[in-house]
């Protein structure tokens, strides 16, 4: 069938064929009120994601308060070659990618497994209840839970310790531990991010037709096989989605509660890219080798980002793009 000419169509319509601006334009007109919305997110991603790109410069300078971004001497991939010569890169790599990898293995399924439970409570009292203590720890700022994790793990009055004194176990100062620092910080980071990740997946379970429930009951299934074979095939696209995000995020530990639970004893385990950024650029003002070991970290992060979307859309047909 071929195309009908502007000229044929207005004659045939009495319209006039409107061009690309004009459609955007309409459609800027008629989502207005939306895209003021959105304005704040677009300044905030501008001003403190996008433009920050800048200073990635200096990874490639030896730079120089006093000379500037680009009054100072360019010294190519130097500062890579250094990082990866070094003894603490390997060191680094292995504490990061652990720490995310068990962060992903034992972090992803929580909110998964408590939202389809949560969804099966049949008084509303109580799963508004246990939903709303579930997802305060996500109101809390690191430095507050991190305090709290400090204080129940105290040897000296501790609520962990003083259960074990009970049982009749001596009282372990775990902080210091390496063999158990990474469990503390998997475990901390279930429990401040279970609550609000869970509600994504309660929203994915409310838009599953109902009927399918109703038809699965009529056929005598139980609850657990309609969450096997309704619940969970309904909200896999959601899950996903989630996944690809969280395994792009595998390497981005963040450094601010590393840095309050570990000490000198746990470096050896606790010590992430992050950190080791923090320390050589603000506490050593080595700004270009920082730069370069965040920019590595970020490339680590983007391949992982593009390989678990390979990966989801192979094996789900579903992805990001």
């Amino acid at each position: 069938m071929g195309t009908i000419h502007p000229d044929v169509l207005h004659r045939q319509t009495g319209r006039v064929p409107r061009s690309g601006l004009a459609k955007m334009a309409s459609h800027i007109k008629k989502d207005r009120q939306l895209l003021i919305l959105f304005i704040p997110c677009m300044i905030f991603y501008v001003l403190f994601r996008y433009g920050p790109l800048y200073g990635l410069i200096i990874a490639f300078k030896d730079y120089s308060v006093y000379q500037g971004v680009w009054g100072s001497e360019w010294v190519g991939f130097e500062h890579f070659r250094r990082f990866f010569d070094s003894p603490d890169f390997w060191v680094l790599f292995k504490n990061t990618f652990l720490l995310g990898l068990f962060t992903l293995l034992w972090g992803f399924p929580f909110p998964i497994l408590f939202a389809i439970l949560l969804n099966e409570v049949r008084r509303a009292a109580f799963k508004k209840t246990v939903q709303t203590f579930s997802y305060l720890p996500s109101f809390l700022s690191v430095v507050i839970v991190s305090s709290m994790i400090i204080d129940f793990l105290s040897p000296t009055h501790g609520v962990v310790n003083e259960v074990l004194k009970q049982l009749g176990f001596a009282p372990k100062y775990f902080l210091t531990m390496p063999e158990w620092f990474r469990t503390i910080y998997v475990l901390v980071t279930i429990w401040q991010t279970m609550g609000y990740e869970a509600i994504i997946y309660l929203a994915a379970i409310a838009g599953i037709d109902p009927t399918l429930y109703e038809a699965a009951k009529v056929d005598g299934a139980t609850r657990l096989q309609m969450m096997r074979h309704i619940t969970l095939p309904g909200i896999m696209p959601t899950i996903l989605i989630m996944f690809i995000l969280k395994s792009g995020a595998m390497f981005r530990v963040g450094y601010e509660k590393v840095l309050l639970l570990y000490n000198p004893m746990t470096y050896e385990v606790g010590d992430v890219f992050s950190t080791y950024v923090y320390r050589k650029g603000l506490l050593e003002t080595n700004y270009s080798y920082a730069a370069a070991v965040g920019l590595f970290e970020s490339v680590i992060a983007l391949v992982m980002l593009l390989l678990s979307n390979f990966v989801s859309r192979k094996a789900g047909g579903k992805g990001l793009w």
